[in-house]
């Protein structure tokens, strides 16, 4: 079993990035904002401009950043999946920057991350996209279904999310927990998933699931 995180608003209890666009960047971000949910930009095109637009100091961010809390059964689970070997993953369209600085100060900063890279200094910020394949469909700047691609035998690929960002690679889940737009979306197309609301359900179900031989692919819908 392997398993893949989202970070804003998943591992997160609210979006890090917004919550730095709304304190730090011009206004002109929330038109960005409407402009990529009415389907003109994409969101790579979206992150990069509204990121461009984020001001203040370093200490600002930190400070910001230092007030984000995490869902407060997700500690916990990263324990129990250490304590059986599982392999577990960050996979975010947010930034890493402000993902190490989260992480870090729950003393998590050990977990690997597949973000977006925040480069630059105040005013003059700018966003690096990790490399991903030239037919990615998805729009955003981190390929998840790439990022979260695993060698052969490495077992059923578990995938936990909220939001639009994850709508390729939830499709290829094995195991899938979905809350917010992801579980409508999932709900819409008919696709089996787990519905969550803290990681406290996710651990619940995976010991359960772990505990009788998890299947290669979960069959059965969930409402």
């Amino acid at each position: 079993m392997r398993i893949y995180c989202d970070f804003d608003g998943t591992i997160s209890r609210r979006d890090s990035t917004d919550f730095i666009l709304e304190a730090l960047a011009d206004p002109d971000w929330r038109r960005l904002q409407v402009e990529w949910e009415a389907g003109r930009i994409s969101a790579d095109v979206c992150m990069r401009g509204q990121v461009a637009l984020i001001g203040g100091a370093d200490a600002d961010l930190d400070e910001l950043l230092d007030t984000v809390e995490l869902d407060p059964g997700f500690a916990a689970f990263v324990e129990w999946a250490e304590r059986r070997g599982l392999p577990l993953g960050v996979v975010s369209d947010g930034v890493d920057y402000f993902i190490a600085r989260i992480l870090s100060r729950h003393g998590l900063q050990r977990l690997p991350v597949v973000a977006n890279n925040l480069v630059g200094s105040p005013g003059r910020r700018r966003l690096e996209h990790p490399p991903k394949p030239i037919d990615c469909a998805s729009g955003s700047g981190v390929c998840k279904c790439q990022a979260t691609s695993g060698a052969s035998g490495a077992g059923p690929l578990v995938f936990v999310g909220d939001g639009r960002s994850d709508y390729c690679v939830a499709a290829r889940a094995d195991v899938l927990f979905a809350k917010g737009a992801l579980a409508i979306h999932s709900a819409e197309r008919g696709q089996a998933y787990h519905p969550f609301d803290t990681f406290r359900d996710v651990l619940r179900t995976l010991e359960w699931l772990a505990g009788d031989h998890l299947p290669s692919r979960l069959s059965a819908a969930c409402d």
